[in-house]
């Protein structure tokens, strides 16, 4: 693991902008792995900013996003399309064909889960993966529990991160109980992983999680197998370290 620290989360956010640059320009037909959540809105603003001086071209880019909410269509202020088209998509050359996010409204959501598993497949693989980190260390929505999840798979979401996601919606009976989320084996396989973490409140869940025992009660410990994982933060996230 190869771990930067910024001195804020502007820095945070240019330097994780850098990598993924960087990613796009050695290989232009690049498989990127995308988060939503507040910390790389940043990084998201830079890459925009790049691609509109001319230095970056999406043109032949795919993307597969880690989750989506379960009973949100794609035009919902709050679901994840929405903001990977408002945070990113709409603003840059990526062919919107290329561009994946799981299907929040499909009948079946354990078969989408397979399609979505087939999608990652089909691209031959995610080139780099950028992931957040919950309070409680959940990487996508996977949560805490007894086993790592492998693929794509449902999850009910924790109250933990329901009450997080309140701020979002008009009152907490609003926010959806579960979502589709690509799994542990999903991520873990993505050739290199980019963890964005900023914030004071961070700096315990990222001890715990790359100083700590490997366990799923803290999904973002097993980041710690991985051959090629970049941690970016700023000083108050990583303090702790």
């Amino acid at each position: 693991m190869k771990i930067y620290v910024t001195e804020d989360y502007q820095g945070m956010s240019r330097k994780a902008a850098n990598i993924v640059s960087a990613q796009v320009i050695l290989n232009p037909s690049s498989v990127l792995g995308l988060a939503t959540g507040s910390t790389p809105i940043g990084m998201y603003k830079q890459l925009i900013a790049w691609y509109k001086k001319n230095d970056l071209d999406f043109a032949q880019v795919k993307s597969v996003n880690l989750d989506e909410y379960v009973g949100l269509p794609p035009t919902h202020d709050q679901s994840y399309r929405y903001f990977m088209q408002t945070n990113l998509f709409d603003h840059i050359n990526i062919d919107p064909a290329s561009t994946n996010v799981p299907n929040g409204l499909a009948e079946d959501p354990e078969a989408e889960c397979e399609r979505y598993n087939q999608i990652i497949r089909s691209t031959g693989g995610i080139d780099i993966q950028v992931l957040g980190m919950g309070h409680n260390g959940h990487i996508g929505f996977n949560e805490p529990g007894d086993a790592f999840e492998l693929e794509t798979h449902v999850v009910d979401l924790t109250d933990r991160t329901i009450d997080a996601n309140a701020r979002f919606f008009a009152s907490r009976d609003e926010v959806p109980r579960k979502a589709i989320t690509m799994g542990i084996k999903s991520i873990m396989q993505a050739r290199r992983i980019l963890v964005v973490v900023s914030g004071e409140d961070k700096a315990d869940i990222v001890k715990t999680a790359f100083t700590g025992p490997v366990t799923p009660k803290v999904p973002a410990s097993i980041l710690q197998m991985h051959p090629d994982v970049l941690l970016v933060g700023d000083k108050a996230a990583l303090s702790k370290l």
